[in-house]
């Protein structure tokens, strides 16, 4: 976990091994739909959320790790933009890895933890072309319910509960970026949320207290996905993560304007955001993730 390079002949191999087309600017064929690109059909193995801890370990390779979670939105609307993500990807990685050494990912499927059969899904700090195989391991979903937002900050609890990065020690942040194209859900409710994960949870979590905690040790963004020009939720998108978020720290995209968003946000933070202050790191439980800082929701 954690090691080599995104190269463009990796992802030219990988690609030509599941029967995907690259163009010269490295690609994918513009005409794959989602359904072609996101097979996966259930909860895959690899990205269960339950009892899981995600490490980010700096290296002789990468000795000052940058640690990058994207967390793509998997309900009903979204699949056309998730698509735009994995064909840019090519592109996305070559951009980045060419300015910083450094940066790991993880991919994580955000859907509604009311709803979705499978709404957490989590993958491996990875800096090679492991990235894109994690990414083709996402389950689309397509579920999502009638409340106008998706759990989003899912993201930022796995983030502070279920990983443990090197970072830390160093003063440095990781970056969370979600992406989607609804409002911020007000809280996690507690049931779902442990049943998923096997946290123990006293209470629902509620999001300007979660964001308190995580604003610590990630910086924080959202990447809201206009399908057309008449967007329902744009304005809610606005209100509610530009009450939580920083200032400039929930931008607006189409589908179209992804991967630019994402090579601005990671190369920016990279260079001005990682810094401090960075608490102590706490940790409880099994050292498995399974009751990593449950002390937090005893309240």
């Amino acid at each position: 976990m954690g090691y080599g390079y995104w190269t463009r002949d990796s992802f030219a191999a990988y690609s030509a091994s599941m029967g995907r087309k690259v163009d010269a600017a490295g690609r994918l064929d513009s005409r794959l739909t989602d359904q072609q690109i996101f097979t996966q059909r259930n909860l895959h193995p690899r990205l269960n959320p339950f009892g899981v801890l995600r490490e980010c370990c700096d290296s002789e390779e990468h000795p000052e790790t940058i640690p990058v979670i994207l967390a793509l939105d998997v309900t009903g609307s979204m699949g056309s933009a998730s698509a735009e993500v994995a064909k840019k990807m090519n592109e996305v990685m070559t951009t980045l890895y060419g300015r910083i050494r450094d940066v790991e990912f993880m991919v994580m499927g955000i859907g509604d933890l009311k709803y979705d059969r499978a709404p957490i899904q989590i993958s491996q700090f990875e800096s090679d072309i492991r990235i894109a195989e994690q990414l083709d391991q996402v389950y689309m979903e397509h579920g999502g319910g009638g409340n106008q937002f998706e759990s989003y900050t899912a993201a930022w609890y796995m983030g502070l509960h279920h990983t443990r990065l090197d970072c830390w020690k160093r003063g440095r942040k990781g970056l969370i970026i979600t992406m989607g194209d609804e409002t911020l859900n007000p809280y996690l409710p507690m049931e779902p949320l442990a049943r998923v994960t096997g946290d123990e949870l006293q209470a629902d979590v509620e999001t300007d207290a979660l964001y308190r905690d995580v604003s610590d040790r990630y910086d924080i963004w959202h990447i809201h996905v206009r399908h057309t020009q008449t967007d329902r939720y744009l304005q809610g998108a606005i209100d509610t993560f530009g009450r939580v978020l920083p200032q400039g720290h929930m931008i607006t995209t189409s589908v179209d304007g992804i991967a630019d968003s994402l090579i601005r946000i990671i190369t920016g933070f990279a260079q001005d955001g990682a810094a401090g202050p960075v608490q102590a790191v706490k940790e409880s439980g099994d050292g498995k993730g399974r009751g990593l800082f449950r002390h937090i929701f005893s309240w």
